[in-house]
């Protein structure tokens, strides 16, 4: 399966961006395992803005 390269060029972003991993780090884990990361950390995200 293909995904769109916008949506992977997002994903990619949103980790890199909070983790600070690198671009390699990244790709190498599988669409389901990155899409986990993305999901937690808008959790952690939602919880942070509530807390305000």
């Amino acid at each position: 399966m293909t995904y769109a390269p916008d949506r992977i060029h997002q994903e990619v972003a949103y980790v890199a961006y909070h983790f600070h991993w690198a671009l390699d780090d990244i790709l190498d884990l599988e669409h389901g395992q990155r899409l986990r990361y993305v999901s937690e950390i808008a959790d952690i995200n939602t919880r942070l803005g509530q807390e305000r």
